[in-house]
């Protein structure tokens, strides 16, 4: 979609057309036939546009609660923080009255910070941040954002307390994965430090933490609901640690320095960190927490005698665990009249839908199988989800 056809979209006639699209509920598989009975009352590219713009809106159901009000593009919405991660960052603001949104793209972290905020929105793309002013609106928050459009690199940085800079991390159709390769680049926040007094930047949960050494900041690494999602950067008065694990939308946090491991043979349960306390280091911290052990020092795995229940880790009742021989494991898994088996693995060359394959099970009961090491060696271990 280009600026044109956005345009015409926010028309009377464009109106007509979204409200006709929403009627076909059209899908990637159907855009085509959905765009030829569309072109019996509608220009092609007012078509296209409608059309594309609903199925982006279902798209960003899981993101936006005004979704259904929406104005997006694919990449836009690919890279878009949702709500819960937004509106937890921009607490992070919350004693500082101005925050500046530099790379603001289709507004959705305007959105947020406008609740409690002056918010000036930067954005180079003008299709994106006429976007963003109109998804403002949807949320009733418009009245609080000042946009401009330009390029952050070159423009004069105005009066503000706060920054928070979300730098494009796909440039031309591919992923750039070193900070320094961003557009625009990290380093760029030198340049801003000086002048305001909080900053903070999202980037990406895979960063090489080797990168971020140059950088006086917190690295906070954000899972939501068990699956990782960002990490942000946190400098000036808004650093309040060197690392933070947190969890939403619960907003558990985890910001203990980290411990000398303790290791044991796996007990009767075993602990799967959560992917925000793997990248944070936090394994040990969590596992002295817990008053529980690694079972081997390279593997992310964590065992107690008894059930700990903490929204850090997800546990698991430990029936059996043995030296790795398949022939072994498929004996005591018939032996429980195991059919059905989920394969997670540690340190293991082993490919799940191979041994799965190999295992020829059948049976009513359903276990977890764990490939990992335990003290260097080959383990397995059987069991499932403790309740």
């Amino acid at each position: 979609m280009n600026l044109a056809a956005f345009e015409a979209l926010l028309s009377p006639l464009g109106q007509a057309a979204l409200a006709t699209a929403a009627e076909l509920n059209p899908s990637e598989e159907t855009f085509l036939s959905c765009c030829a009975r569309m072109q019996k009352q509608f220009a092609l590219e007012l078509s296209k546009a409608a059309i594309a713009t609903i199925i982006l809106r279902k798209k960003a159901r899981t993101k936006f609660s005004q979704a259904e009000r929406m104005y997006l593009t694919r990449e836009a919405l690919e890279q878009a923080s949702g709500e819960t991660i937004s509106r937890y960052r921009a607490e992070r603001f919350t004693e500082f009255a101005s925050v500046g949104d530099w790379c603001c793209g289709i507004g959705g972290d305007s959105i947020a910070l406008a609740a409690h905020h002056e918010v000036v929105a930067a954005e180079t793309e003008p299709l994106r941040i006429a976007m963003a002013g109109e998804n403002l609106k949807a949320y009733g928050a418009n009245e609080h954002v000042r946009f401009i459009n330009a390029d952050v690199t070159q423009m004069a940085l105005p009066q503000l307390d706060a920054l928070f800079f979300d730098p494009a991390r796909r440039v031309e159709g591919r992923r750039r994965f070193s900070v320094e390769e961003y557009q625009p680049p990290l380093a760029l926040i030198r340049d801003w430090l000086p002048h305001v007094k909080a900053l903070g930047v999202k980037i990406s949960p895979a960063v090489d933490m080797r990168e971020l050494a140059r950088y006086d900041c917190e690295v906070e690494f954000i899972s939501v609901e068990g699956e990782l999602k960002e990490c942000v950067l946190w400098l000036g008065e808004a650093k309040t640690n060197t690392r933070r694990a947190t969890l939403l939308p619960e907003r558990h946090t985890l910001t203990t320095a980290q411990v000398e491991s303790r290791l044991a043979a796996p007990r009767a349960y075993l602990y799967e960190p959560d992917p925000a306390v793997l990248r944070t280091g936090f394994v040990t911290t969590l596992a002295a927490q817990m008053d529980a052990y690694q079972i081997d020092r390279d593997i992310a795995y964590l065992t107690s005698d008894k059930l700990i229940t903490t929204p850090f880790a997800r546990a698991f009742a430990i029936e059996e665990a043995f030296p790795f021989q398949l022939k072994k494991l498929r004996e005591r898994l018939r032996a429980l009249h195991v059919g059905r088996v989920t394969v997670k693995k540690r340190g293991s060359p082993l490919e799940p839908e191979a041994l799965i394959s190999q295992l020829k099970l059948s049976g009513a009961e359903s276990r977890m199988v764990f490939l990992t090491h335990v003290e260097g060696k080959p383990f397995v271990l059987i069991g499932s989800e403790a309740r």
